[in-house]
């Protein structure tokens, strides 16, 4: 099985001992991304919908680097604090899909990385 490590700047390096995505097999695995800017380091959190955008825009990245897109998703997780804040963070994620929307679920969770509200990962296929 060979393994490519996919790792960009424009994505936040990854917060512990992991990498942003790994290619096998035509298949990307992208770890979950969280609201932090690339650039800053800083944490975009102003509400739900900069959050959830800024996770997307890091995942973006990631995508590009592997020479894909959100075309080529096929499956995401997300992972939430608050599922009263679903409806607002399906807005914007269905923005990014062009109506070909991949495989999901969403889970609600006691608490996520940096104590963000959101974390999105995916896996998508050349």
């Amino acid at each position: 099985m060979e393994r490519t490590i996919i790792n960009t700047s424009n994505a936040p390096a990854p917060i512990g001992p992991y990498n942003q995505a790994v290619l096998v097999n035509g298949t990307l695995y992208i770890s979950g991304q969280i609201c932090l800017d690339a650039a800053s380091g800083q944490l975009k959190n102003r509400d739900i919908q900069e959050e959830t955008h800024t996770c997307l825009q890091n995942l973006k990245a990631i995508l590009q680097e592997a020479g894909m897109s959100f075309a080529n998703v096929v499956k995401t997780t997300i992972f939430i604090t608050d599922m009263h804040q679903f409806s607002e963070i399906n807005e914007v994620y269905g923005k990014y899909f062009s109506g070909n929307f991949p495989a999901r679920e969403t889970v609600q969770v006691a608490a996520l990385p940096k104590f963000v509200n959101v974390e999105i990962s995916m896996i998508a296929v050349q």
